[in-house]
């Protein structure tokens, strides 16, 4: 995708083709930390101005805020906005032990004695989290990314037994869980027990129906697509899914770019509603993820 011309800001006819209309999108509504990331992974751009963006949204604390994730808003660290630094390091090839030091010094401030992140939205400060329960869907992301790196912090020693506690009891998932959890289980340092856990899991979804296997038609009790789950094709969550299922899912994500070209916001569990400028900010978000997913499946954006 190297050879993709850049599209004029104000053309005298809509660009055509899915990425095209995506990136003027980006170009018109994102953050300079999305746009750059847009360019990254679309126009070769380098992984130095993403991290550049990334930074004036660090804190002296170790964690990330400043509505890092834009439906948080405000400057105080918080551990869903340092997830989402550490999904930025990972997707430019960042995330290495000396950068993800300060944020584990910050995710062992706040997080409880098992090592367990609190929910989404919840501010702490000094001691506060040791009082607060921890939950799967705000650590497992974080402990995932760090295994897939191979960082290694004392935090995460306790944070991984949380995490395979917690997904190994999940018996009425919900979706939140169930989509932090993929992640984890996909770097979890022991690959036996995490494959046996997300086959479970694979069974769980299916029999709760925490999953859309048809979009056009019914019989689901969640709008999750399979997409959601696996949003690569080495997730152990792609092998919960036929190919057809799987295919249907992908028509499913390209028909759901907008006449503006950007992908609908995807709203963080817990998180309040979004005001105008947090949501174009995270359909952003959504709309790199979109086309990320697709490319990694194949499919010509």
């Amino acid at each position: 995708m190297a050879d993709i011309a850049a599209v004029p800001l104000t053309p005298a006819s809509p660009p055509r083709g899915a990425l095209a209309r995506a990136e003027r999108f980006v170009w018109l509504t994102a953050r300079v930390l999305e746009q750059r990331l847009f360019a990254h992974h679309f126009r070769d751009g380098a992984a130095v101005p993403v991290e550049t963006a990334l930074e004036a949204y660090r804190n002296d604390d170790g964690g990330y805020g400043h509505a890092l994730e834009p439906a948080l808003r405000g400057p105080a660290s918080l551990p869903a906005h340092t997830t989402r630094a550490l999904h930025v390091l990972d997707a430019v090839g960042r995330c290495d032990a000396r950068r993800a030091e300060g944020v584990c010094r910050y995710l062992t401030s706040v997080s409880t004695a098992e090592g367990a992140l609190p929910a989404v939205g919840t501010h702490v400060n000094g001691g506060g989290a040791a009082r607060l329960p921890g939950s799967l869907a705000a650590t497992a992301p974080a402990v995932g990314l760090l295994h897939r790196n191979e960082v290694w912090h004392p935090w995460l020693f306790r944070a991984t037994d949380f995490c395979r506690q917690a997904v190994e009891s999940l018996e009425a998932a919900r979706p939140g869980d169930v989509k932090a959890a993929v992640p984890f289980l996909d770097h979890a340092p022991d690959r036996v027990r995490a494959e046996a856990a997300a086959e479970r899991l694979g069974r769980l979804v299916r029999r709760e129906r925490l999953v859309a296997l048809d979009p056009d038609g019914s019989g689901h009790a969640s709008g999750e697509l399979p997409l959601d789950y696996a949003r690569t094709p080495d997730s152990l969550a792609r092998a919960w899914f036929t190919d057809a299922e799987v295919e249907r899912s992908l028509d499913a994500l390209a028909a759901a770019q907008r006449d503006d070209g950007g992908w609908p916001a995807l709203r963080l569990p817990g998180a309040p509603e979004f005001t105008p400028g947090a949501l174009l900010e995270t359909r952003s978000i959504a709309t790199i993820e979109a086309l990320r997913t697709l490319t990694a499946y194949g499919r010509l954006v």
